[in-house]
């Protein structure tokens, strides 16, 4: 078939939104020819390079930006960011009607930003549209904020507020009005989903790995050496939680164990202050923000992940630790809440910061004195990622949707209408289509 694929943010060898866009449309080029609306800014001159470098005969890129305040993305903020992208998404519908008048495509799909509160204009196209994986439905549990300085309280109030001013957006309901299929990275985002319309909400988390970089992290075999370790990764950012695992590893008295932070960002200070505070200062290591590869090579030394991040869409890290073989140890909400499982580590419940630091610090406790239960667990997160995590699995799960909705419509059936309206949890499929 004919695939029109919509991804604002695509670059190959990036993590975050840039790798989903690369990797979706690599994985269904395997299957089907596809057509791909992305930018020209920063991300063209490595598509071309890559593209030469590993051919792929059925992908086909059409570059374009805003004729005017094409470079308002430049300026720094996300406010422009954002502008920028909405204003990118009415210009890819008319690049797209173009395409199609010409190409004649079965269906298209918006891959990037995986943002649900803004639309895809592409879903007003003839065919079969397929939206998503969405997400950024997400919240921090209001009771976490007390934790959060003024600067990250303030934060959250203008995400809050932006985001409902995009579930205001008549564009956004027309988009969940005309999607053949529709897929949420989480089940908060499913939730906000069919609240604006949408009758059917599956679970597909918008990340993944290559069997290259499974492989690789699997080279990375559990350590038997003492101490102990515990490692957090990521942005220091309010909303990772990383001063819950502080406290957490704080009240597990460990005294034979180690908390790594590997990363940087504005709560770093906060951070090191409160490892003085609660007097862990000599077992914390500040890393910083380090490369791709070191950062995974800290990953390897260490024994767990602990990921308490309270309102992720996505959690690659999670994925990453299970591929290596790492127990994960996060909170049972957002992405991380999706991707790990009973028997790939611990989700605690998220009431409150008092009861999340106390339970992930019994969590602590039991990985770190239960090697063979690290082994274990870490045996099956390497099992999950290779059998439901990959992207050539995703490629072959959205080979079977385009298949599914083309036929739908050849046969008059509208693929949205066909679903009842969910209204509770049990009617979100989870985690594929």
């Amino acid at each position: 078939m004919k695939i029109l694929m919509s991804a604002y943010s695509c670059e190959p060898g990036k993590g975050s939104e840039r790798g989903v866009g690369w990797n979706f449309v690599r994985e269904v080029a395997k299957y089907h020819e596809v057509w791909v609306l992305t930018r020209p800014d920063e991300s063209k001159e490595a598509i071309v390079a890559e593209l030469e470098r590993n051919p792929v005969p059925n992908l086909h890129f059409v570059y374009f930006n805003l004729p005017i305040l094409g470079s308002l993305w430049r300026w720094g903020s996300n406010g422009a960011m954002q502008i920028h992208y909405y204003l990118w998404q009415i210009q890819a519908y008319f690049v797209a009607q173009r395409l199609h008048r010409e190409i004649g495509f079965d269906v298209a799909q918006h891959v990037t930003f995986v943002k649900y509160s803004n639309p895809s204009f592409l879903s007003l196209l003839p065919i079969p549209f397929v939206w998503g994986p969405v997400g950024g439905g997400e919240s921090a549990p209001k009771e976490f904020w007390q934790d959060f300085s003024r600067y990250a309280k303030t934060y959250e109030i203008v995400r809050n507020f932006v985001r409902f001013l995009g579930e205001l957006d008549p564009f956004v309901h027309l988009t969940a009005k005309r999607s053949a299929m529709v897929s949420a990275t989480t089940e908060d985002t499913a939730h906000r989903l069919y609240k604006m319309g949408v009758s059917h909400v599956q679970i597909l988390p918008a990340i993944g790995l290559t069997q290259e970089e499974i492989t690789h992290l699997g080279n990375y075999k559990m350590l038997e050496t003492a101490p102990v370790r515990f490692v957090s990764i990521g942005r220091l950012l309010h909303w990772k939680g990383f001063h819950l695992g502080l406290r957490a590893f704080a009240q597990a008295k460990l005294s034979d164990a180690e908390y790594w932070i590997v990363g940087d960002g504005p709560e770093r200070d906060r951070l090191r202050n409160l490892a003085q505070d609660l007097g862990i200062a000599h077992q914390v290591k500040f890393w910083g923000e380090l490369p791709r590869e070191e950062t995974l090579a800290k990953l390897g030394e260490c024994h767990v992940l602990v990921h308490p991040s309270l309102h992720d869409s996505g959690g690659l890290v999670c994925m990453e630790a299970m591929a290596t073989g790492r127990p994960v140890i996060c909170l049972d909400l957002g992405g991380p809440g999706v991707l790990v499982t009973p028997e790939t580590g611990f989700k605690i419940p998220a009431h409150n910061p008092d009861q999340a630091a106390r339970d992930l610090s019994k969590v602590i406790v039991t990985l770190a004195q239960d090697s063979e239960l690290r082994l274990h667990m870490g045996q099956a997160g390497q099992k999950l990622v290779k059998d439901a995590y990959n992207w050539q699995i995703k490629g072959e799960i959205l080979a079977e949707v385009y298949q599914k909705v083309v036929s739908l419509k050849q046969k008059n059936i509208d693929p949205v209408g066909s679903y009842s309206n969910p209204k509770s949890s049990s009617n979100i499929e989870k985690p594929g289509f």
